[in-house]
């Protein structure tokens, strides 16, 4: 079975400085008194829950997920609009909201039941063809980018800026920097960063998932199954989307990826400034 995994990046490491405990108990009584007519079934967390989000089992067809702190509230309505509107047009399966849970019990933000979509994270173990892969994935991508994308939401902080211009995160890139240059090489680094910075997005904005990492992305019978965790998605620049390139893929299978999503320079050069933190000694 899957687990699901958000990976996005937190600007404000401590957007809850009060943290809720999010657990079985508290799931149980928000079903039990919004959702009667599955009190009965069982809870238990999924093998992998994530930064932005908790999320459960419910039964053995559901999950339930829930906001871990204020800033990923916008999510919630994000994704209980867009992607009903979204799912019909995509190569691959994506979460389906069955219903919205409100405030209660102590917990104090809206949650969402989603239809369980079954396979296992994105690992090159379980991956039987890189290359394959990766065209499958730039095919879903593709479909992604021409759904309209009129009144869509734009980049912004809902996605904590993926999908928006680089220049929000120079300061925190050129700290980040700074300080690995114990790790890294940090000449390497800002001369990938300010040449992402320099090939500015001028396109007209365009869907994007805004979280694209294996955790994010299901696998079954060794092929991608099923696209996962929307909460960063929006309308601006795909670029964003671009970094599984260098996190996951490699070789024959980056080319490919590249080649089918038809990513011109500009767009890989800004795809490319998260990879060079990790590996800019290798660039």
């Amino acid at each position: 079975m899957a687990a699901e995994t958000e990976t996005t990046t937190n600007p404000n490491p401590n957007p809850n400085p009060n943290p809720i405990t999010i657990d079985v108990a508290l799931v149980r009584r928000l079903v039990a008194a919004q959702f009667p007519e599955w009190a009965e079934l069982p809870v238990r967390p999924v093998a992998l829950s994530g930064w932005d989000n908790r999320t459960f089992h419910l039964g053995d067809d559901m999950t339930v997920r829930l906001p871990s702190a204020a800033g990923y509230v916008p999510a919630v309505e994000k994704e209980q609009r867009w992607l009903p509107t979204l799912a019909p047009h995509l190569p691959l399966p994506i979460p389906a909201a069955i219903a919205r849970g409100v405030p209660g019990e102590g917990y104090p933000w809206p949650w969402s039941v989603n239809r369980w979509l079954d396979g296992d994270n994105a690992t090159l173990d379980r991956i039987d063809d890189l290359t394959r892969f990766a065209e499958d994935l730039a095919a879903f991508l593709v479909a992604l980018q021409r759904i309209d994308a009129t009144g869509g939401p734009m980049a912004g902080a809902h996605s904590f800026y993926r999908g928006a211009s680089l220049t929000v995160y120079d300061a925190e890139t050129r700290r980040a920097i700074a300080t690995l240059t114990d790790r890294i090489d940090g000449a390497a680094a800002t001369a990938v960063w300010e040449a992402a910075l320099a090939a500015a997005w001028h396109g007209p904005p365009v869907w994007f998932h805004g979280d694209m990492a294996s955790g994010n992305l299901l696998v079954r019978d060794g092929r991608l199954a099923a696209v996962i965790d929307f909460g960063t998605s929006g309308v601006g620049d795909l670029a964003c989307d671009v970094v599984i390139a260098w996190t996951l893929l490699s070789g024959a299978s980056r080319t490919a990826f590249r080649a089918a999503l038809a990513v011109d320079d500009a767009m890989w050069a800004r795809g490319q400034r998260p990879g060079a933190l990790e590996g800019a000694h290798h660039l």
